[in-house]
């Protein structure tokens, strides 16, 4: 069994400020620390219930926190970003028999976790898909929908978590803190360790046909910017339109058309 895992920081245990996502800053080496420690407690899981193979995504800001020596020998570690458009699952493809989250976090826009962002925190207020604010889960698991390949399980902040039962309540979720307002209510990061380990082996022991997540028919991007100058950059990209303040709209029946938008336009 060939799995992939992507890794967040701002979903995993304790994480609360900033500072603590940032390297070089206070609190950052404790968080990296539990961050590694979160997604080894998944592969272990994952070889528990018979993987053989495991691809490890650092999908935080640099793209280098993990500490690959503390991970199982069984993996690859993606580091650094080769700049394609699949972003923090870049290098899955339909080879993979599951996708699984770690240490993910609510959407931009949201008022479920401090750190809420989607992509980019500085340029952007939101970005919506259908109506709805888009989360960095959902970018991603509908590019695995795309593949083919059945997201199975997600750990972060409580907000997230929510969205996830919603979109396939089949999927396994540990929701290690709740964001409320600008603190976090964590559980404790050994039990935060056990409870993904065992998640993780329980939703690959599943039908993973169970895991199906259905891609809309059509799809309605907008991304609302802070600065109107950023909006109306946008409106270069092909079918870009305006769709009020500081605000661009794409509608498009092809979901690539969508990530490729977010690559370039976020």
């Amino acid at each position: 069994m060939k799995i992939y895992i992507s890794a967040d920081i701002e979903g995993v245990t304790g994480v609360t400020h900033w500072d603590e996502t940032e390297k070089g800053k206070e609190g950052y080496k404790e968080y990296a620390q539990q961050m590694t420690l979160e997604v080894k407690a998944a592969c272990q899981g994952a070889i528990n219930a018979g993987a053989n193979e495991i691809w490890v995504k650092d999908a935080h800001d640099s793209a280098r926190n993990i500490d690959h020596n503390q991970l199982p020998k069984n993996t690859k570690l993606i580091r650094g970003w080769t700049g394609h458009m699949y972003s923090m699952v870049q290098g899955l493809d339909s080879t993979f028999d599951a996708l699984i989250f770690v240490g993910y976090h609510s959407a931009g826009g949201s008022d479920k976790s401090p750190l809420a962002h989607t992509m980019d925190n500085g340029k952007i207020n939101y970005i919506k898909l259908n109506g709805q604010i888009l989360s960095e889960f959902l970018t991603h698991a509908y590019i695995a929908a795309y593949l083919g390949v059945p997201v199975v399980f997600l750990s972060g902040d409580l907000g997230l978590c929510d969205e996830v039962k919603k979109i396939n309540p089949n999927i396994v979720t540990i929701p290690v803190k709740e964001g409320i307002g600008g603190a976090t209510i964590s559980i404790h990061p050994q039990l935060a360790l056990e409870l993904i380990k065992d998640g993780v082996e329980k939703s690959l022991k599943k039908d993973l046909s169970l895991y199906k997540i259905e891609l809309p028919e059509k799809f309605v991007l907008d991304i609302n910017y802070r600065e109107s100058r950023d909006a109306s950059k946008a409106l270069d990209y092909p079918n870009m339109k305006y769709n009020g303040p500081k605000e661009v709209r794409l509608e498009t029946d092809d979901y690539m058309e969508v990530v490729r938008a977010i690559q370039f336009l976020v």
